[in-house]
């Protein structure tokens, strides 16, 4: 039983022209994140559709890491209103966006924002909702809850 698993991982990104004022500024955003076969010897960055106003990027080569210590943060992550995975990107001056990571944890996505990076969350695909869950099933235990007993202050005598 091993304590971390890798999933190999594309990002689609798209970047589109957004008028703001007089000026015309590429805003970015993360479209989603699917399974990937490092065999496939696609480029790190390909340009999958270019329109008039709006491209779609493919960033391939990403592996995302999931390790045991996390495996509560990932089951949370499954059993929330809206199952995620996290793109972490760096900005450069010109306002282009690279994605750099990919995690299902929202502790390091947070993480992320503290630290200035630009962070997209997407759904998370079937195939990699299945490694997740299968990830979390075998290392996560959940912890009992305990009651906390209330001191009874009548009963204690004053000193």
């Amino acid at each position: 039983m091993s304590n971390q698993l890798t999933i190999p991982v594309s990002v689609i990104m798209q970047t589109k022209q957004v008028k703001q004022g007089q000026w015309s500024v590429a805003s970015w955003e993360a479209v989603g994140v699917m399974p990937y076969d490092p065999e496939s010897g696609v480029q790190r960055k390909q340009l999958m559709r270019d329109g008039a106003d709006l491209q779609h990027y493919l960033w391939s080569g990403f592996r995302m890491c999931l390790y045991r210590d996390g495996a509560e943060n990932y089951w949370y992550n499954l059993v929330g209103n809206n199952p995620s995975l996290y793109v972490l990107c760096h900005e450069d001056p010109n306002g282009d966006v690279e994605p750099f990571a990919v995690t299902a944890n929202h502790d390091e996505a947070s993480a992320g924002i503290e630290g200035d990076d630009r962070v997209y969350s997407v759904p998370i695909a079937p195939e990699i909702y299945r490694q997740l869950e299968s990830f979390v099933v075998q290392h996560y235990v959940p912890k009992e809850k305990t009651i906390r007993k209330r001191k009874k202050w009548l009963d204690e005598k004053p000193s």
